[in-house]
């Protein structure tokens, strides 16, 4: 394969490399989809499919507009994160946790998606492609309104849950542990208590003895 020499080429393997990318985003959304626990996320991922699938439409269209075909070449990048989501996704029990390792995963997609598809609209706009930049202008767009929708589903919903649900399995412990804490301040009283106590009548002898010897004194001047 020829080295890449021109922007024009470098546009059109990095649209390649997008479009798979796209394709392995649809087959994971369904996925994603089912681990999810929390209705409001599930729906998110129903629906992002349905919009992946009309961005690898519009792709399609920029190829044209171009004059290439739409033919893909393996995108490692996105393999990875996939990859990466899925390990995550084995290890956490099915809840509110799995459900934010799903919106992490996810995210990473996103972000990886809107630098793929800012830096093609620059190109295209550079080159003159101005229909095929609106194009990827609408995708990016989309990419981002879907990254927003994940962290508003994340701060209202899955992440406060996610750390009730860690509180509540540590409650046990900590009771542990502060009764533990409270039980070693108590038994440190007492043992300071009881050595403060010697020295309280050991004063109260000495006063004694005191007012003794005083009085023994007052009657031997007598």
């Amino acid at each position: 394969m020829a080295k890449i020499d021109t922007l024009e080429r470098l546009m059109v393997e990095e649209l390649r490399d997008v479009l798979d990318a796209e394709k392995q985003v649809l087959r994971s959304l369904p996925k994603m989809a089912k681990a999810a626990a929390g209705g409001e996320l599930r729906t998110l991922f129903e629906e992002h499919r349905q919009q992946t699938t009309g961005q690898l439409e519009r792709l399609k269209r920029v190829f044209g507009l171009i004059g290439e075909a739409p033919r893909g070449k393996k995108c490692k990048g996105m393999q990875a994160l996939i990859e990466e989501g899925q390990e995550m996704m084995a290890e956490v029990e099915a809840g509110p946790v799995r459900d934010a390792v799903l919106i992490a995963s996810a995210q990473k997609v996103e972000h990886y998606e809107m630098t793929a598809y800012g830096t093609l609209r620059a190109w295209a706009a550079r080159l003159g492609h101005e229909e095929a930049a609106g194009l990827l202008e609408q995708t990016l767009e989309q990419e981002k309104v879907t990254d927003g929708r994940l962290t508003g589903v994340a701060e209202s919903l899955v992440n406060p849950e996610a750390a009730s649900q860690v509180a509540e399995e540590e409650q046990p412990r900590r009771r542990v542990r502060r009764a533990s804490r409270a039980g070693g301040v108590g038994a440190r009283a007492r043992k300071a208590a009881g050595r403060k106590m010697p020295g309280r009548k050991t004063a109260s002898r000495k006063k004694k003895m005191s007012s003794g010897s005083r009085a023994a004194s007052r009657r031997g001047n007598r």
